[in-house]
């Protein structure tokens, strides 16, 4: 099996969160291939030079050819490139979990914060686009915790099963 694992990896605080879950998925499951983005210097090396259709034609060309995309939705909004991803699996029938671990999706039956909805600037919960979202649910499903991506992993073939 192969998974694309799509995050930003700009910032040396996605970087290492991208590297510790892969690092997690290949340890957990090592007949699996995980492609993850920031290890192909040839488009991500930012020292170096890559066009916009190097990079979409390497990232399009991985998706494709996995049978899994991890998307993590976290920050402040969906990376725009993820957004992408999902799009691009979503028309493929690729499956999708998508990873959302954002603090400020928790307190849905506290009162004091559904009534401050009603107050303008005062939304206590973080906003996923709906429309990207529901693609990974169409085809997938979102999960919480690093922990509940990883055993979900298993339901997607058989050699993670291993």
């Amino acid at each position: 099996m192969k998974i694309y694992f799509a995050n930003g990896l700009f910032s040396q605080a996605d970087a290492e969160f991208n590297a510790r879950v892969v690092a997690k998925l290949r340890a957990m499951y090592p007949l699996v291939e995980v492609y993850l983005p920031q290890e192909n210097a040839s488009i991500n090396d930012k020292n170096a030079y890559a066009d916009s259709l190097m990079i979409a034609k390497a990232d399009t060309d991985k998706v494709l050819a996995s049978d899994l995309l991890i998307a993590v939705l976290d920050g402040p909004t969906i990376d725009n490139g993820v957004a992408s991803e999902i799009g691009v699996a979503y028309q493929a029938h690729i499956p999708i979990l998508g990873l959302y671990t954002d603090s400020r999706r928790l307190g849905a039956t506290n009162q004091q914060k559904l009534d401050a909805l009603q107050e303008v600037a005062e939304n206590q919960f973080h906003y996923l686009n709906l429309y990207t979202t529901g693609l990974i649910k169409l085809n997938g499903k979102i999960l919480t915790s690093v922990d509940d991506l990883l055993a979900a992993v298993r339901e997607y073939d058989d050699e993670a099963r291993l």
